[in-house]
């Protein structure tokens, strides 16, 4: 099979489950050797890089609150250290807390925009200092950036905005290094943040498709993003929705 990553090092945030251990297997299907950091899920973290050494991969799982810019930075300059570079960055970590606006506490509103958007930028600004020409630098953002489409999603719809915004910027930054930039935006996709199959049942009807997307498919979209391939995209944010918004 073909790996065109082989001669690639990645990190993943937030990789020990959901769409971001989809992205762990698929990168390290693809040849790279990956690092990802979790948070709590020890046990999952430590199947995964099993795992994937079983199958010749090499892997790495660093725990790392993303709420927490040093222990990012520090997740950064482990993988680095442990592999001898880094080429590609998925910025995947990410909390969804939904309250109404007359009860969303500003602890709450504080830790969403530590998780999903400071913690993006500080691995960013990381990572960018060990990438040479050709690097990678993917974030997971979400088609709420767009689009909310339910009460009690204020916050973490601007969180994603924000990705979305910071992607085009960091586009710009990072251009003249050869280094590029993009956000994938899924939709509705069944994971672990949202395992209700009430909730699914209820968003199949509004997919131009009619069901939700699969983790596998996403991690599909950053495996093209992170390739050779995808050397001319950059500061784009690609949705991922089965017609969601269409």
């Amino acid at each position: 099979m073909s790996q065109p990553l082989s001669t690639k090092i990645a990190l993943v945030t937030g990789g020990s489950r959901g769409i971001g251990a989809a992205i762990v297997r698929r990168l390290a299907a693809d040849g790279a050797a990956v690092a990802f950091t979790y948070s709590s899920s020890e046990h999952k973290a430590e199947a995964i890089v099993a795992e994937l050494e079983a199958a010749g991969g090499r892997a790495l799982a660093i725990r790392a609150d993303s709420a927490d810019a040093k222990a990012v930075q520090d997740a950064v300059a482990l993988t680095a250290g442990h592999f001898g570079g880094l080429d590609i960055l998925v910025s995947n970590a990410g909390i969804l807390i939904l309250n109404p606006l007359d009860d969303y506490s500003l602890e709450d509103f504080d830790r969403m925009f530590a998780v999903n958007v400071r913690a993006a930028f500080v691995g960013i600004q990381a990572a960018a200092r060990h990438m040479k020409e050709g690097g990678r630098v993917i974030t997971i953002g979400s088609v709420t950036a767009d689009r909310s489409g339910f009460p009690t999603s204020s916050v973490y719809s601007m969180t994603k905005g924000a990705i979305a915004s910071m992607t085009r910027g960091l586009a710009r930054d990072l251009g003249p290094r050869g280094i590029t930039v993009n956000n994938i935006q899924p939709g509705p996709t069944a994971t672990d943040m949202n395992p209700n199959e009430d909730d699914h049942e209820r968003l199949k009807p509004l997919m131009a498709l009619g069901r939700l997307g699969e983790d596998r498919e996403i991690a599909g979209l950053a495996a093209y993003l992170a390739s050779a391939e995808a050397a001319f995209v950059t500061g784009a944010s690609l949705t991922i929705d089965g017609g969601y918004l269409a």
